[in-house]
């Protein structure tokens, strides 16, 4: 397994080799905290945290589903975007954006407790990238961005004041600074994240664009502007794309460090994190080799904290046996979810997803079914085995497994009058009007008399294992960790195949070849379900015993 943490006192980025979009962190004492993005995916607003800025867990979440009802479907593209995480007077914020909706906060006196409700402070189309700051003399402000496919414009950030408890919006949304002008251009500037130092105001934000922009820096005596602005990190000689979007941050013995994200395509927004030095009243993000001023990303440096146990390193969770019936921080639904999506099985261990149609659509498809339960891509490449009980569905229900993406391929097993079918379907269309269609079907109650197996043997301990690795047998995991998404190892990325697991150990060859796009914002993930057709009063289930992933 590959840790970002060396062993030795220093580590490699990438620090999180999984989606966390838009990242922004803050410390707290000795411990960091870090949020992202969480689009449609319920719970929302993944909590994080650390003691060294590198070895990182997954703790709580601060939404449990997005207030709107609309999003009891999946909003593709929508929901909570590039939140800022503050502690101040003894409170954790988290202020978000949602693209339609306007600007929201939440608030805990315990980031690993319950999260107050979301407050939403201003309503309006295209707002987005809010990051509050309290000033020296209490005022407080709330500067941010706008989304150019809800407002019509972009590349302008702008500002309005807050009442002191951060719960409201108290005077008007002005701009103060325009990315458009061409005396200071920084085109699709965006995710403004404001600090202050030695009496400058200073806004760290992305430009350029998330998959080739860099990082810039805004400063100004007056927080209203007007404001200089130098670009202070980009690729450079790397193979970094972007770098793009984070948080500054300091550790207690008073060193700074950025955590942004790279976007990699099929992966998502990968976190990778750089030293912070200044010069003449600048921060300069990376190492500045040319001494020009603006930095670019490091590869391998000194871990920023020293811990007491420097052997303990921390991987996040892929693999899970639902321990009485609880599913893992690592897992999030694909819309709003309810208590009927799950519950124990009879086992010790194990989930029963009740097959549901929660689109209430005639014919279900995964990309509008909210009761789909998904889980980032934490690995290069891997190899996941789902075992899965369907003894327990109707006439018509459908379970199985599924990898997403712009589109999306999955395995399934319907429940005929009087036979179990092993489907192989693929989504097709557009993200508004999208289908799926059948690839191959193979009856299972033919399989076992073909090779003499018990039929309800096979269907209760049914295991499909998911391979997503290179067809190059030398390409490696290790490969694809530090990587411009632009040039893909030996030209492709990885394909991902299924096999159906024989009670014998055997793999059969399900005929599977899938490579998974990027979309919305969004990387690909794996996924588990149970869904019915139309809207019967009673419903079966599928339980399921264990998902277990493990690098390649």
């Amino acid at each position: 397994m590959r840790y970002s943490d060396l062993g030795n006192g220093k580590f490699q980025n990438p620090v999180l080799f999984a989606d966390y979009s838009d990242p922004d962190v803050i410390r707290v004492d000795d411990t960091f905290y870090l949020t992202a993005s969480s689009f449609n995916y319920t719970p929302g607003l993944p909590i994080l945290t650390s003691k060294d800025l590198v070895n990182w867990e997954l703790v709580n979440y601060a939404v449990d589903n997005i207030e709107e009802e609309r999003f009891d479907i999946p909003r593709h593209s929508e929901g909570i975007w590039a939140p800022s995480i503050r502690y101040h007077d003894g409170w954790f914020y988290i202020y978000y954006g949602m693209p339609d909706e306007g600007y929201y906060v939440v608030r805990t006196k315990d980031p690993l407790g319950q999260w107050e409700k979301p407050v939403c402070i201003l309503p309006g189309k295209g707002l987005i990238d809010p990051c509050p700051f309290w000033d020296d003399d209490g005022r407080a402000y709330i500067v941010h961005g706008y989304a150019k496919s809800r407002i019509g414009f972009k590349s302008i950030l702008g500002i309005f004041e807050i009442s002191p408890d951060g719960l409201t919006a108290i005077s008007e949304d002005r701009f103060i600074f325009d990315g458009n002008d061409p005396r200071h251009p920084a085109v699709t500037i965006e995710g403004p994240k404001v600090y202050k130092r030695d009496g400058y105001y200073y806004i760290l934000a992305p430009a350029g664009g998330v998959r080739n922009g860099y990082q810039v820096a805004l400063r100004s005596r007056d927080i209203h502007g007007p404001y200089e602005i130098r670009t202070v990190m980009d690729k450079g000689s790397t193979v970094i794309n972007g770098p793009h979007q984070g948080g500054l941050v300091d550790t207690q013995d008073g060193k700074e460090y950025f955590l942004h994200f790279q976007d990699r395509g099929l992966y998502g927004r990968i976190c990778h994190l750089q030293p912070v030095s200044w010069k003449e009243g600048w921060p300069v993000i990376g190492e500045d080799g040319n001494a020009d001023g603006c930095g670019e990303p490091v590869f391998e440096q000194d871990i920023p904290v020293k811990r007491a146990l420097p052997s303990d390193r921390i991987n996040l969770q892929a693999s899970d046996d639902f321990p009485s019936g609880r599913y893992g921080l690592c897992w999030q639904w694909l819309g709003n979810h309810r208590n009927d999506f799950c519950t124990a099985t009879d086992k010790e261990n194990g989930l029963r997803l009740f097959a549901l149609n929660p689109s209430g659509e005639d014919e279900p498809i995964i990309w509008k079914s909210a009761n789909v339960l998904t889980q980032k891509i934490i690995y290069p490449m891997f190899v996941a085995d789902i075992c899965f009980d369907v003894l327990g569905l109707r006439e018509g229900e459908r379970a199985g497994v599924c990898m997403t993406g712009g589109q999306y391929i999955t395995a399934y097993v319907q429940k005929n009058e009087d036979s179990y079918i092993l489907k192989i379907a693929r989504s097709a269309g557009s993200d508004k009007d999208k289908f799926e269609v059948t690839e191959k079907e193979l009856s299972l109650s033919g399989l076992a008399n073909e090779r003499a197996i018990d039929l309800s043997e096979l269907i209760k301990d049914l295991t499909i294992r998911m391979t997503f690795k290179h067809e190059d047998e030398k390409a490696s995991g290790e490969d694809m960790y530090y990587q411009d998404v632009n040039v893909p190892y030996g030209g492709r990325e990885p394909v991902l195949s299924m096999d159906l697991i024989l009670p014998d150990g055997e793999a059969l060859d399900l005929g599977v070849t899938y490579t998974p796009l990027d979309h919305t914002w969004v990387g690909a993930k794996i996924g588990i379900y149970a869904l019915c057709a139309g809207n019967p009063k009673d419903h079966g289930y599928a339980d399921f015993s264990y998902v277990r992933v493990d690098e390649l």
